[in-house]
């Protein structure tokens, strides 16, 4: 079995780790990759073949793992090249998976629920063929939605709706408490209702919103642009915030 990577971001690191088989061999290309790509692609040791076409041929799936806004251009280029499963984890919408569905064999449509760099993040799977990923479910939980590309392109900006306007709350009410030295106080009350674990989490949301806030107005766009006949009201005011 051999599994291929259009981009080798924190996805695609975290996959060869957490699908560790002598049976299975990961393999990418550093085409036109940047230098730090490049050194994380080197530091996974999985084989490098000298184009992302060559990784479609050789592929039995095809995971692209880049961002929202390439996630059509890399399927218009790989899609049709590859004879196997062609599996797109990026955070798209619905529309976005429908045209990909125009250009790639054999499409599933995924999404990685849970942190990815954690031991228990679930994939889950929406499209014909995606019973044909049930053997990685020795490595990653696996849970089917439907035979329909697009359900879980539809849940992932559904979930978003919440997650990310929280993200950005977050990252507002603690700037505001810092305003007034109460960081730590912020946090211990509102840990008196949320949980024990609600300050690590929420530190960990807040960093990786603001570490990857290109990629997360990118997706609050695909959000507002889906859902385009609802208001949205927060969703809106989240995306200002994050872009000001």
């Amino acid at each position: 079995m051999i599994i291929g990577f259009i981009g080798f971001g924190e996805v695609s690191r975290n996959l060869v780790r957490m699908i560790s088989s002598p049976d299975i061999t990961f393999i990418t290309s550093t085409e036109n990759r940047s230098p730090e790509t490049i050194e994380r692609v080197k530091k996974s040791g999985i084989k490098v073949l000298d184009t992302f076409s060559q990784v479609a041929v050789s592929s039995d799936i095809l995971i692209s793992a880049t961002s929202p806004k390439n996630a059509l251009n890399v399927a218009k280029d790989y899609g049709k090249l590859t004879k196997g499963i062609y599996l797109d984890l990026n955070n798209i919408s619905p529309d976005t998976t429908f045209e990909i569905s125009k250009h790639a064999n054999n499409l599933i449509d995924g999404a990685i629920i849970g942190k990815i760099s954690s031991s228990n993040p679930v994939l889950y799977l929406s499209g014909l063929y995606s019973s044909d990923l049930l053997f990685l479910n020795q490595f990653i939980e696996i849970k089917i939605i439907s035979d329909n590309v697009g359900d879980v392109s539809r849940l992932k900006l559904l979930r978003s709706i919440y997650t990310k306007t929280l993200s950005v709350l977050l990252i507002e009410a603690l700037e505001t408490a810092g305003q007034y030295n109460l960081e730590d106080e912020f946090f211990d009350i509102l840990t008196l209702t949320e949980g024990e674990n609600f300050r690590e989490k929420s530190l960990s949301r807040i960093t990786g919103t603001r570490k990857n806030s290109k990629r997360k107005s990118e997706e609050l766009n695909e959000i507002i642009e889906y859902f385009d006949e609802n208001e949205l009201i927060m969703v809106n005011a989240a995306l200002k915030k994050l872009i000001q």
